[in-house]
């Protein structure tokens, strides 16, 4: 969450997450409309995910994206950007608008990995795959968009539809086959080592049994991670080295260039953005705004650039934000975030209650908004952060006792930091190193500002724990800044 007064923003749903193969001949090319589309969502959806990552490192992910792009038949009508959030996952939307996360970056390690993401997303573009799957994604969100129509608050909408919305964008099989098998023959082509993208899918599997392992995030804490829609077997990781050994090329006959990509990363921002918060497990804090809150046992946090994102147990959903604290007080400040959240939807708007919660003045709130599915529930709570900002949850939960305790609990959480407490969140980055001639993959491990850390440390660089550091070897490893 950014420090920028964004409590609102409008709902998404063109996202075209990845998901299957089996190529064929294409002509490369894209319509007019799909160019418009893709320009006009593009502002949203960096809106929606962190914005963009400015810098070198965009700069590096552009120029490759575009001869990965050239390759595969659509010189000059794609746009690549560099999203600025740590989630692992890559996408695509019509018009060849092709996204990467920088989360992404840091988890695979040479040039060529990178390049058979973007092409597989390239893949994707060509196969007018984006174009068919946003379709049948506003279809399967039509129960979410009845909400809307039926109260007449986008915003109600947004919040009561956001998993369905980013949880459920997947492509077929036979799309991702296909996909693959476009996008290491695009690889070639651009003069990079197509087995790479076996590698690249085993970097991504490396990470998802890192974070099942250490409980590092749950399913449903992120928006969609690449590898959650693009299932990961080993069967498809063999599948990729035999289509890359059907192009007639030997393994290592092309460059990976991995002198070039750790050049690169060398500085990335690695985890959250300190402007957006830490979110850790449970726990979101964010060092400039000094605040904190924990949510309950089975609830996950995504961090986002307008809001938090909070999910929980049978159905419980909802947002934490925050905006300027008006003249006339924190009552002022309920007053319009529901005025602005209900856009005159029929609903009742029970007396607010005053409280203190960790000494922070705090108005709860519970709104019922009508709906022809029966009636919505929402328990607003809202807090004088005590430097002219106001701090709120907005919580959509079905009405049992055991959703009323869990969000109590969250809203009793909420809490100011110290000094102290928010000069410890420090941001940390990739920083490239050369291995000693004493090093062992323990020792440089322990110099990771992380949790688990010989884990982490394996995980990042494509290891195994027997596989010796040789002197002067180039490795990632994650340190504060």
């Amino acid at each position: 969450m950014r420090l920028k007064a964004h409590i609102l923003s409008p709902f998404l749903l063109l996202l075209g997450s990845c998901g299957g193969g089996g190529s064929k001949s294409y002509t490369p090319h894209i319509e007019d409309w799909e160019r418009q589309l893709g320009a006009e969502q593009h502002p949203q959806i960096l809106g929606e995910f962190g914005g963009s990552y400015e810098g070198d490192e965009a700069t590096y992910v552009a120029a490759l994206g575009e001869r990965v792009a050239a390759a595969a038949g659509l010189p000059r009508q794609c746009t690549f950007t560099l999203v600025n959030t740590d989630v692992v996952n890559a996408f695509a939307v019509p018009g060849c608008y092709i996204y990467v996360t920088r989360g992404l970056l840091g988890i695979v390690n040479t040039e060529a990995e990178l390049a058979s993401i973007l092409a597989h997303e390239a893949g994707h573009i060509v196969a007018d795959h984006s174009e068919r799957q946003q379709k049948r994604s506003l279809w399967r969100s039509l129960g979410v968009y009845a909400v809307g129509l039926v109260t007449g608050s986008e915003n109600l909408t947004r919040i009561a539809g956001r998993a369905a919305a980013l949880f459920t964008l997947r492509y077929s099989r036979k799309q991702e086959y296909e996909a693959d098998d476009l996008g290491i023959a695009t690889m070639a082509k651009a003069g990079y080592d197509p087995y790479a993208a076996a590698d690249m899918f085993g970097a991504l599997a490396r990470n998802e049994r890192f974070l099942a392992q250490t409980s590092g995030r749950d399913e449903a804490s992120s928006i969609p991670e690449w590898s959650r829609t693009h299932p990961l077997t080993e069967n498809r990781i063999e599948r990729a080295r035999e289509t890359a050994a059907a192009t007639g090329l030997a393994q290592d006959a092309l460059p990976e260039n991995k002198a070039p990509y750790l050049d690169t990363v060398d500085g990335l921002l690695y985890g959250d953005d300190p402007e957006q918060g830490f979110v850790v497990g449970r726990n979101f804090a964010h060092p400039m705004l000094r605040i904190a809150f924990t949510a309950p046992p089975g609830f996950t946090l995504t961090n986002s650039p307008a809001a938090i994102l909070i999910e929980g147990p049978d159905g419980v959903r909802g947002e934490f934000g925050g905006g300027r604290l008006p003249a006339d007080g924190l009552e002022a400040y309920v007053s319009a975030l529901v005025a602005r959240l209900l856009q005159g939807a029929t609903a009742e708007v029970g007396p607010p209650t005053r409280s203190l919660v960790n000494g922070v003045p705090a108005i709860i709130v519970a709104v019922r908004a009508a709906t022809e599915a029966g009636a919505i529930e929402l328990s607003i709570a809202a807090y004088d952060g005590g430097d002219g900002r106001a701090h709120h949850f907005i919580m959509i939960s079905p009405p049992t006792e055991a959703a009323d305790v869990a969000i109590t609990e969250l809203f009793r959480s909420f809490r100011l930091l110290s000094p102290q407490q928010a000069a410890a969140l420090r941001p940390r980055i990739i920083d490239v190193v050369a291995a000693g001639a004493r090093d062992t993959a323990a020792s440089l491990a322990a110099r990771m500002a992380t949790d688990h850390k010989l884990a982490h440390f394996l995980m990042l660089n494509g290891r195994s724990a027997d596989a010796p550091v040789r002197a002067g070897e180039r490795v990632k490893i994650v340190v504060g800044r």
